[in-house]
Parts: C-alpha cells; structure tokens; sequence
C-alpha cells in the first residue's frame, strides 16, 4: 500500500491507498493561513510539515482496513505556486508566500504593460498571475533582497516538506514548470529567466529531478511520521497535475475538471503546445511520464463563490441539490458572471479586474434561481476554459462540486457530453499512481477508471445549454469591456 499526502493550502490529507484502488478514510489537519495587510497571504513551513505528521500517523492506525499491508511508499502532492523560501538546512527564509498572495499585483502590470508576460508565455507557454514564483521573486529582489540573499532555494510546498522529511533539495517537474521551465527539454529557460530580470537569481532554482526519482525518509522524519527509516518518498506532482492522472486521464485529448475551491480545466497532449488563449493565459506543464503533457486554465473561481453565496443566504451545503432542482434550467431568467474572487481572473482570460454579478433580478427570484444560476455560470466558465485547451476525449471530474448530483449533471449538460466523476481523493491517487510507477510496479490505469461514476449528458440540457452559453460569452464580452475603463 502508499501512504498518500495531499498538501492543500488549508487543509493537509492522508489516507492509505492499495494497488486495486481501494482506499482507508481521509484524515484531515488545518494549516494556519495569514492573511495581511497589503494582499499578503502567507503560511509557515513548520506548521505545514506539522499537519503532514499528524495525518500520517491517524492514517496508519487503519493499516487493518487494508489487510495490515506494509507501506511500500509516502506519495506527496500538494498546492503549486507560491514562493517557498529555504536554507540549506531546510529552515524556512521567513514565512512562505501562498499562491493567493497578491502583493507582486503591481510587478505584474508593469509586465503585462512592457509586454514580457506575452513574451514568456510565448517561450514556455506559461500565463502569470500575482501568486505566481515569477512575480513573486521579482518583488522580493526589489523591496527584501536580504530574503533572497539568505535563502538556497526557492522553491514550492511539496519540495519543501519533501527537504524536511529527507534532506533531498528537489522539485518536481510540474512545479519547475511555473514558470521558467522549457517543458520540452526539461531544462531552464535562461531567456524566461532574463525576461523577468532574475538571471542574477538562478542559483535558487534546484533542476527538477528526472522521472522515477524516490527519495528516502531520515530516521528523525521517520519516528515522527510512525514509517521505517529508508522509506521511498514519491515528490509530486503538484495537485492539479496529480487530479488528472487520479481520475483516470491516459489519453492525448483526455480532458479532466477540477470543480474545487477554484476550478481548473486540463487537457493531456503528447506535444509541448500551449493553448491558444487571449492574455497569455494558462499553463503548460512537464509530468512525470515522458512525452506527456498537460494543458491547463486554472481559473480562479469554483466552490469558494458558491460558498459565499450560500453564507450569504443562510443556506447550508447539505442543501444544495434540493436548491437546484426546485430552480429550472436557466434560472427562471436569473443569469450570473461568477467571478468573485478579489483577485480578478486569471483563465482562460487574465483580468484583475473581473468582478461577479446577477442579471434577471425581479420579485419572483428566489434563494435556489440565484444558486442555480451562479452554478451554470461556473459551468459555462468550465466549457470556456475546456474549448480554449482544445479537449476532444472524455472528460473526468473531480472534486466537492462534483460530488453534487444536480451540479455534475449541469457541467455535463453544459459541456455537451457524458462526464466521468471520481469521488475519492483523487489528488492522492494521481499521487499514488506516480509512486508505484517510479517503484517499477505500475498500476493498471483501466481498473483505477472502472471505479468512475458516469452522468449523463441529457439531450434537453445540452440543447437549452448552448443556447445559454452563447449568451453567456456575449455577456462576458460586454462586462471585459466595462472593466477594461475601470
């Protein structure tokens, strides 16, 4: 069996995971995010690397579930982006800068303005955004060169608890992807460095370890984690790499959606292209496996405005589905831009300024027609983003939004097909499936795929839905124009 860790940026998960699939529950510890004056957003390694251990070891106490296995392997995935500053001791260079931290907003601009965000997207297909490394080692050059000074490496949240738990100064090739990497040859690009003016700074940056690379336990991180000393340690990919490759993605065309806190769109290619986007938006990512790309828009919004709403009206979760059926398709006229998140968009368009709204108001719109119609509005979003990346395949999805029956048959109504959900941690399994790969014991993807649920694209939705879509993109259109003057 894996013992199998998802870093996420509040919440730390483990469980175990046999070769066939099944899995023990999900522990869960709480990670302490800052959130401070200047749209600063920051967590402490420490604190990080303290949740790892104590859901590591409730996760072994159900060894039992899974017939007593030994563990063959500590998987690790977690939140990408940011800005994880580390000595050569592993000791953080001060508190690490989460990937919703926004004080490089103003880096970015001047970027955006002098043309070196479409510049850099134009080498390594990368779109950037104020929580990305980029942005974030620049501001740091100019206003705490003294953090630079000090630190060995700059890196990511997995690498990091990966340097804690082993000593192995890494990153995996996913992270190294955002944003200087040529995912081609797996190198850096030096030009995307010099772009950015952080050549002087290129020592940070450790080379991304080659596939099938296992690291191994200390004996110190092994007696706080409750596993041999020697144990393999499998480092990535970061979790929105892992969700696709958990859900069953194997393909050239396969598509995956991530319906999270944010929503990410993803599509798996056998060539190094990026998406053709307008802004210079969206990823290009190197994986583990050789020859395998994955193309992604990882917008910025998702369940979190659907929680805001919910709060708003008094309305508990458990709710939701009951909420959606009593509303029909299209919200009794109520229709909804979802992007409210206070950073603005980042895919598959780049816009600090975008701002959420509702259209159709009158006496007769109740709780569920306002529910219902910020829910389309995220599945219309989801079908911009997955028609950007170009997905011809089947489509997987993921995550709690997924996990709604009513909210799953609109995206698969909106995206105009069947979707295939995968309810567990997927994140954990993508996670797993590179650790037994890298063990020389690959998984059989077919039997990890029967274990999907399918809904059902109905013939009705999909035709009201495209109607609604359209007049979504020309909504939107209109709302870009209006944020454009602000």
């Amino acid at each position: 069996m894996i013992v199998g860790v998802d870093i996420g940026t509040s919440v730390t998960k483990a469980q175990l995971i046999s070769r066939d699939g099944r899995t023990t529950p999900a522990h869960e510890a709480r990670s302490t995010v800052y959130t401070l004056p200047g749209h600063r957003v920051e967590q402490d390694l420490d604190d990080v690397v303290g949740t790892v251990e104590t859901v590591v070891r409730a996760a072994l106490a159900d060894a039992a579930q899974l017939g007593d296995e030994p563990p063959e392997a500590l998987a690790l995935t977690g939140q990408g982006d940011g800005l994880w500053l580390r000595d050569a001791t592993g000791a953080p260079v001060g508190r690490a800068l989460s990937w919703m931290d926004g004080r490089a907003a103003d880096q970015l601009d001047r970027w955006t303005a002098d043309g070196t965000l479409r510049a850099l997207h134009q080498r390594t297909g990368v779109g950037l955004f104020p929580g990305s490394a980029a942005p974030l080692l620049a501001h740091l050059a100019e206003h705490e060169p003294e953090r630079l000074a000090a630190a060995h490496v700059a890196g990511y949240c997995v690498d990091a608890v990966v340097q804690r738990l082993t000593g192995a100064v890494t990153v995996d090739v996913s992270d190294a992807s955002q944003p200087f990497l040529d995912v081609a040859t797996r190198t850096y690009d030096e030009t995307a460095l010099e772009l950015c003016g952080l050549s002087a700074h290129r020592r940070l940056l450790p080379d991304p370890a080659p596939p099938g690379t296992l690291h191994r336990l200390l004996p110190d991180a092994a007696r706080r984690l409750g596993l041999p000393a020697g144990l393999p340690v499998s480092a990535g990919p970061f979790d929105i790499p892992a969700c696709a490759f958990g859900s069953g993605v194997a393909e050239p065309g396969e598509g995956n959606l991530i319906i999270g806190t944010t929503l990410a769109a993803q599509v798996l290619d056998t060539e190094p292209r990026p998406a053709i986007a307008e802004d210079a938006a969206g990823m290009l990512l190197a994986t583990p496996y050789e020859g395998r790309y994955l193309r992604v828009m990882p917008a910025m919004i998702g369940t979190a405005g659907l929680d805001w709403l919910l709060k708003l009206l008094d309305v508990k979760i458990e709710a939701l589905d009951a909420l959606l059926v009593q509303s029909p398709p299209g919200a009794s006229g109520v229709t909804a831009l979802p992007f409210l998140s206070a950073s603005g968009e980042r895919a598959p368009f780049v816009d600090p300024r975008a701002r959420g709204r509702f259209d159709g108001l009158s006496p007769l719109a109740g709780r569920a027609d306002l529910v219902r119609a910020l829910c389309e509005a995220v599945a219309y979003s989801a079908r911009h983003c997955m028609e950007t990346l170009g997905v011809t395949g089947t489509v997987t999805a993921c995550g709690g939004g997924a996990r709604s029956g009513e909210w799953a048959r609109i995206f698969a109504g909106v995206l105009g097909g069947d979707l295939e959900v995968c309810d567990d941690a997927v994140g954990i399994r993508g996670a797993a499936h590179v650790a037994w790969r890298s063990l020389g014991t690959p998984v059989d993807p077919g039997a990890w795929r029967a274990r999907l649920r399918t809904v059902t694209a109905e013939r009705g939705l999909i035709d009201h839905y495209a109607e609604g879509y359209a007049a979504y993109r020309q909504a939107l259109d209109i709302a870009r124009e209006g944020w454009s003057t602000r």
